[in-house]
């Protein structure tokens, strides 16, 4: 194993730096905040309409008003009540607003006391978060709903058994009804219908907007993707939040699919029509607030009739099986693409459901881990076979290649072919020790995704001090020591505990017959424990069991190959 080896491990290196490096310069984005700093309020206000194009207006700079508390902002207007068994909140009455979402399976924190996730969020919060839906008019004369109108409604709360009716009468024979449903999980249906009672036809266009306002530095360079997303005409659309501009746009024409913005963990997305054609736009409004919207296909109402059009929003957690789910149920185009598994998808999304499936089995994601690692070393036994077979007969005849080395130490070409005779003739393949390696490469980076993006292994605790398989070991030498340790040094048990493993784990495998590789070798298990010592802990607990696994195997080719 000489120049393609170091490639290799140089190649391993490089890309496990690339990741930590990113992660170490571009923490993922903070969970939302209950209360967090002022920041300018915006408000979306109605679209508006031109001879030649309609669209919904990019959101208007407000005056800078007060900053307030999520319940000062909720107690400004009449609202309605949201809940179901996973969702709790509130719909905005002015303007029909959906800017009120919590999420009541989750925490922001593992403390006790900490409060549920909020979602959506009303104006003059500190990040403003919220949905709408309404109506386009080429008309100046024809009164549509806005963002300021007051709806009425007898329902006293919407819930999976109890639809909301919501009603507007616009005082020029145009009644306006609106009723939302809400299933058992994230998904709302609102269905608009509009009674034309006055003499004249009229053609109105629907629209629905999602906005946000934030600060999202950490969000555009998260590893994850978090900005707007969607899949339109069957292709996956991501756009980070400083991939656009202020006043900048991007706009798709659609049939079906879906759009919205995109969190770590969380998401929220209006689903379209799959049989109408829909004009979709990704904006940065002002700097740091940004809008997804779409516009419809007009709907030609005769007086004395009326028009309904109905559109979805999905609004919670990314829990894979229910988008599967949905996606099924109701013909979403892939809609578990709003989960970033990354370039490996058809390893990362089934390594998910095979842990899902043991921890179903087991009841810890971490023993479910460690029992995916033996599985998987199961699944690899005859390729590790033959490739720890390999490396041994390679052990035993170090004697001999340092006996040519002592002779050809000076012309590195012949040593070279004298090796390689050597190898032909003893019948080893020197890079036959490489495989299980190169096979393990797109599973590391597949795991490492899973256990990034998969909010069922969020929080999961493990044995011990291990209480969230997903954030880095906890117990670390600053920890145990009290010492002021640099970050980059400070690092877990389970990082130091693999390195040790690794390092067992070399030492069985034939020494490089390099100097050079030597050294470079030597440091290797050093280099992953520091690197290790900051991803996620379950990813470093796989790593373990993995290569003890490996050791105890290896070990017994060596004893039946007589070393």
């Amino acid at each position: 194993m000489k120049e393609d080896t170091k490639g290799l491990y140089l190649a391993v290196i490089l890309s496990i730096v690339v990741i930590y490096a990113t992660n170490l310069l571009f923490p993922a984005a903070p969970e939302p905040a209950a209360e967090t700093t002022a920041v300018k309020e915006k408000i979306a206000e109605e679209a508006l309409l031109s001879k030649t194009e309609i669209k919904p207006a990019p959101a208007e700079k407000a005056a800078e008003k007060k900053q307030l508390t999520t319940e000062q902002a909720l107690a400004q207007n009449p609202r309605i009540a949201i809940k179901n068994n996973v969702i709790s909140g509130s719909i905005r009455l002015q303007g029909a607003r959906f800017d009120d979402i919590v999420l009541d399976k989750y925490k922001q924190t593992l403390s006790p006391d900490s409060k549920n996730i909020e979602l959506l969020s009303p104006a003059q919060t500190a990040h403003p978060y919220y949905a709408e839906f309404g109506w386009l008019s080429g008309s100046d004369s024809t009164p549509l709903p806005s963002g300021k109108t007051l709806w009425t409604s007898k329902s006293a709360g919407l819930s999976p058994e109890t639809p909301l009716i919501l009603e507007w009468n616009n005082g020029k024979g145009l009644r306006f009804i609106r009723k939302i449903t809400l299933d058992e999980n994230y998904m709302f249906t609102i269905s608009d219908t509009v009674e034309n009672n006055g003499r004249q036809n009229i053609t109105l266009y629907p629209y629905g907007l999602i906005s946000r306002t934030g600060d999202f530095e950490t969000s555009s360079a998260s590893v994850v993707h978090e900005g707007m997303t969607g899949v339109l005409n069957e292709t996956l659309q991501e756009e980070k939040y400083n991939d656009l501009d202020k006043g900048e746009q991007k706009e798709f024409h659609t049939s079906g699919g879906w759009a919205g913005f995109s969190d770590r963990y969380w998401f929220s997305a209006f689903i379209l029509d799959n049989q109408q054609e829909t004009t979709v736009k990704y904006r940065n409004t002002d700097g740091s607030s940004y809008q997804v919207d779409f516009l419809g296909q007009p709907l030609n109402i005769a007086a004395g009739s009326a028009g309904t059009y109905s559109v979805k929003m999905f609004a919670g957690a990314k829990e894979i099986k229910l988008l599967d789910k949905y996606a099924g149920q109701l013909n979403i185009p892939k809609f578990d693409l709003a989960v970033d598994f990354g370039w490996y998808y058809f390893l990362t999304k089934p390594f998910f459901y095979i842990l899902d499936f043991l921890y179903n089995f087991i009841g810890n994601m971490g023993w479910a881990i460690l029992l995916f690692a033996a599985l998987l070393r199961l699944v690899m036994f005859p390729i590790a076979n033959k490739s720890y077979e390999s490396m041994s007969k390679m052990k035993k005849l170090q004697p001999k290649i340092k006996t040519l080395q002592e002779r050809y130490g000076d012309d590195k070409m012949k040593l070279q072919q004298e090796t390689m005779a050597l190898y032909r003739k003893e019948k080893i393949n020197p890079a036959a020790g490489c495989l299980p390696l190169l096979i393990q490469i797109p599973v590391f980076f597949s795991l490492y995704k899973v256990l990034n993006i998969a909010i069922e292994i969020r929080h999961a605790p493990f044995i011990g001090w291990i209480k969230d398989l997903s954030a880095p070991d906890p117990l670390t030498l600053s920890v145990i020591t009290h010492l002021p340790v640099p970050v980059l040094l400070d690092i877990g048990v389970w990082p130091i505990i693999m390195g040790i493993t690794m390092y067992i784990q070399q030492k069985l495998n034939p020494a490089p017959t390099s100097k050079d590789q030597a050294r470079m070798f030597a440091l290797l298990p050093l280099i992953f424990t520091f690197m290790l010592g900051h991803f996620a802990s379950g990813l470093v607990i796989y790593w373990t069991l993995s290569n003890i696994l490996s050791i105890i195997q290896q070990k017994a080719i060596m004893k039946k190959n007589g070393i």
